[in-house]
């Protein structure tokens, strides 16, 4: 029996995951029934069945002593579930930005990559749409410059050069570990959708195709994912398929603590996530 999870606009968040851990309680023994261990992230011995890739990068931020995955880092995390990024290379040298540049193609992004410099457009520490050597090569110095005089004591690892994703459609996809429920999934569009009008759907991972699709198709603004007034549809499948290897992420990485994939631009094939941001 299919239990239907129905809107929930009016309540706030915690209630929200109250009626999800209610609705989903009773879906949970279903989905999970008769599933490998390893589907849900463990073996017979309770240890995490994941690509040791992973495992290294959460021991890289332990090892430095940071409670946050460097931008870098958190796509290569999303990359390794299968999830589509822009291409990127951390630069440590001005040389070896240009060269990266090259390889990934003009116009690309530049930001800041420090343990001290969180927030890096605050700092400076981002420009976008590069066309060319000329203009790289001033943007790589000019961060440094700006971050230097915004954060004296940022220990500079290197700069990220990106690739700078067309326009799509922006959505966000996001986590929370709640102290009671586990881990949480929310969706919505980007922009004001999810910033004044807090247009999103919520689930409670681990969740499955079903559940996925439902949290597409609940957003109030549904309607911008099919396309209006001359805009392009949205790959849903993409979308979907993004949540679902951000709910196999979540139930396999509990270090995991908060989880921002905004923003996500979708085409009418396909997607590119353009930032991300881990919390452990």
């Amino acid at each position: 029996m299919y239990h239907r999870i129905y809107p929930y606009e009016e309540v706030d968040t915690v209630k929200k995951l109250v009626l999800l851990a209610c609705q989903q309680s009773l879906i949970r023994p279903i989905f999970l029934k008769g599933r490998k261990e390893s589907t849900i992230g463990f073996n017979s011995v309770g240890c995490l069945m994941r690509e040791k890739a992973v495992t290294e990068i959460f021991e890289t931020a332990k090892k430095e002593g940071r409670d946050f995955l460097f931008e870098h880092e958190a796509k290569n995390l999303c990359d390794l579930y299968g999830m589509p990024i822009t291409a990127i290379t951390v630069a440590e040298t001005e040389e070896k930005a240009v060269e990266a540049a090259k390889k990934i193609g003009y116009p690309i992004v530049l930001k800041i990559v420090s343990p001290q410099v969180l927030h890096k457009s605050d700092a400076g520490g981002v420009l976008i749409n590069i066309k060319d050597e000329k203009g790289l090569r001033e943007g790589y110095n000019t961060i440094l410059k700006n971050v230097k005089q915004h954060v004296p004591n940022a220990e500079i690892t290197g700069i990220l050069v990106q690739e700078m994703a067309p326009n799509g459609t922006e959505v966000i996809v996001g986590s929370t570990d709640d102290p009671t429920f586990g881990p949480t999934i929310m969706f919505g569009l980007g922009g004001i959708f999810v910033e004044i009008l807090k247009d999103v759907s919520f689930r409670l991972a681990p969740i499955n195709r079903t559940d996925a699709e439902e949290m597409v198709k609940e957003i109030k603004a549904y309607k911008i994912l099919e396309g209006v007034r001359g805009m392009s549809p949205a790959d849903q499948e993409t979308i979907v398929n993004i949540l679902l290897a951000t709910s196999k992420m979540l139930i396999e990485c509990p270090e995991i603590k908060e989880l921002d994939m905004n923003p996500i631009l979708v085409y009418e094939k396909g997607a590119r996530i353009v930032d991300a941001r881990v919390i452990l």
